[in-house]
């Protein structure tokens, strides 16, 4: 499954939740992968971090190399995809990837948060850059002004994390994932969806909530109406 949100709606934060709810359920970070390959050194981590250095895109056919590897690795377990893919090029890929390993999607959830309410949130939002773990001022605070509650180390605030570059990232957000919706709506049928479906059975799904704690329940209900639950236990 896909999760799918403009930057600040809550991707990071429902990606754990249902990570921790549903435990056969692998989340695979784009993000995470590319950090762990660049770290570790490996052919494509080499090849990423040229690509990173020289301030140019990280091709298409890279970080498919290496969402495919880590869908291939678990075999025939349930697995939700973070951070990629972005554009409908991506999403072909995708879709050529999984076929060729017998795959397919089966649920893309798109996160429906209105544009002033990320804005708020990515001001108040402060990170643990060691382990990624996301704070926010107004309804997620750390136990100590900024101290992570595990480790107690200082948290930062992105460089990124201001208006003029969410209101870029938005436009270019809004630009990629247009077709790549409609990608997944032509390809509806291959999901096993049809129009007279509910909400709950339908491949694409949008939820609509101001924060993660009122599109959670949701997004939980979904997913125990989309997947035996004894898979997902």
């Amino acid at each position: 499954m896909l999760l799918v949100g403009s930057p600040g709606s809550g991707k990071g934060t429902l990606s754990s939740l249902l990570s921790r709810t549903f435990p056969t359920l692998t989340t695979i970070s784009a993000g995470d992968l590319l950090r762990s390959h660049i770290s570790r050194r490996t052919p494509l981590g080499i090849e990423a971090e040229s690509v990173v250095s020289s301030g140019s895109l990280m091709p298409d056919e890279t970080m498919m190399r290496m969402v495919g590897s880590a869908v291939r690795e678990l075999g025939a377990g349930n697995w939700l995809l973070d951070g990629f893919p972005r554009t409908s090029g991506q999403a072909r890929l995708l879709d050529a990837a999984l076929e060729e390993q017998g795959k397919a999607l089966n649920l893309v959830v798109n996160l429906d948060v209105p544009e002033s309410v990320i804005l708020a949130r990515i001001l108040d939002r402060w990170v643990h850059p060691a382990s990624g773990r996301v704070y926010n001022l107004s309804y997620n605070p750390p136990k100590r002004a900024g101290m992570d509650d595990e480790t107690g180390e200082p948290l930062v605030q992105r460089s990124d994390d201001n208006e003029a570059t969410f209101r870029s990232r938005l436009e270019a957000f809004k630009g990629q994932t247009g077709p790549m919706i409609r990608h997944f709506a032509e390809m509806s049928k291959r999901f096993g969806a049809r129009e007279e479906l509910g909400d709950q059975e339908r491949a694409y799904v949008s939820l609509r909530g101001e924060t993660s704690k009122e599109i959670w329940p949701k997004l939980k209900a979904v997913m125990r109406e989309r997947y035996a639950q004894e898979a997902l236990r």
